[in-house]
């Protein structure tokens, strides 16, 4: 009944500072979600000024514009496109796909070496004899997967 004696004493000033609270909380716990609920609840406090707005509607209007605002920025923020400057980071393998060499060691139960920059690698592949050529064309974590050319 705290909250509720909260909101019948200070109206709308309630609502801005439950807002900056979330606000406040989203840089103790990161995450994103307390961001969109303090959004929620300063936007509640500006509607809240509206003559006639009971605290009932003000919790309808917060939990609604809270929804609103967290399931809105989930669904933008998934349908965005990632764009890096450096897309191979972390992806080291993935960056030899298409590489074209020839093998210093010979590939036998269809595993061998190669070395690729300052880097033996570990590739997978049929089996073949030093000094065949091949190319990567796929990369399993830390195994990149060749063929002959």
């Amino acid at each position: 009944m705290v909250l509720l004696d909260l909101f019948i004493q200070y109206g709308p000033w309630a609502w801005f500072v439950i807002g900056l609270v979330l606000l406040a909380l989203e840089l103790v716990v990161p995450g994103g979600w307390f961001l969109w609920l303090g959004a929620g609840g300063i936007l509640t406090g500006l509607l809240a000024f509206i003559p006639g707005l009971t605290w009932p509607w003000q919790m309808t209007i917060f939990g609604v514009l809270a929804l609103l605002t967290v399931f809105g920025w989930t669904w933008v923020s998934r349908n965005r496109k990632q764009t890096s400057d450096r897309p191979f980071l972390n992806k080291r393998a993935e960056a030899f796909i298409g590489f074209e060499g020839v093998l210093n060691e010979p590939i036998s139960n269809g595993f061998g070496r190669l070395m690729l920059g300052d880097t033996v690698w570990r590739i997978a592949g049929p089996d073949l004899p030093a000094g065949a050529r091949i190319r990567v064309v796929g990369a399993d974590v830390a195994v990149l997967k060749v063929e002959a050319i």
